[in-house]
């Protein structure tokens, strides 16, 4: 995909994202919201802390499985766009991404 990645001087960079691409990627947030919001009402019924910490644990991982899809998109579209041209900081800038998202 050429152009992808696109330098805005008041908002930074951005991803122009193909539609399929967005939908899935907002289909996925909003089940993980569903998710969040199931762990409430959980919580407000009381429920035991066992059963909570399972659908807790559900969420982290559909919020990993979100992230490692994001970031293959970012991989095979923006930093490949970004090296093909030049940018010779893409992979620094990877990098500092990994970094913050292994904490």
């Amino acid at each position: 995909m050429e152009n992808c990645c696109q330098t805005n001087e008041t908002q930074g960079r951005k991803k122009v994202r193909s539609e399929q691409e967005k939908r899935d990627l907002m289909n996925r947030l909003k089940r993980i919201e569903g998710q969040v919001r199931g762990l409430e009402r959980m919580l407000e019924e009381d429920t035991y802390c066992p059963d909570i910490l399972v659908q807790a644990s559900a969420v982290n991982s559909a919020l990993n499985s979100f992230s490692r899809t994001l970031l293959a998109n970012h991989l095979h579209t923006c930093v490949t766009e970004d090296i093909r041209n030049g940018r010779e900081d893409a992979v620094d800038e990877l990098m500092e991404t990994l970094k913050k998202l292994m904490k």
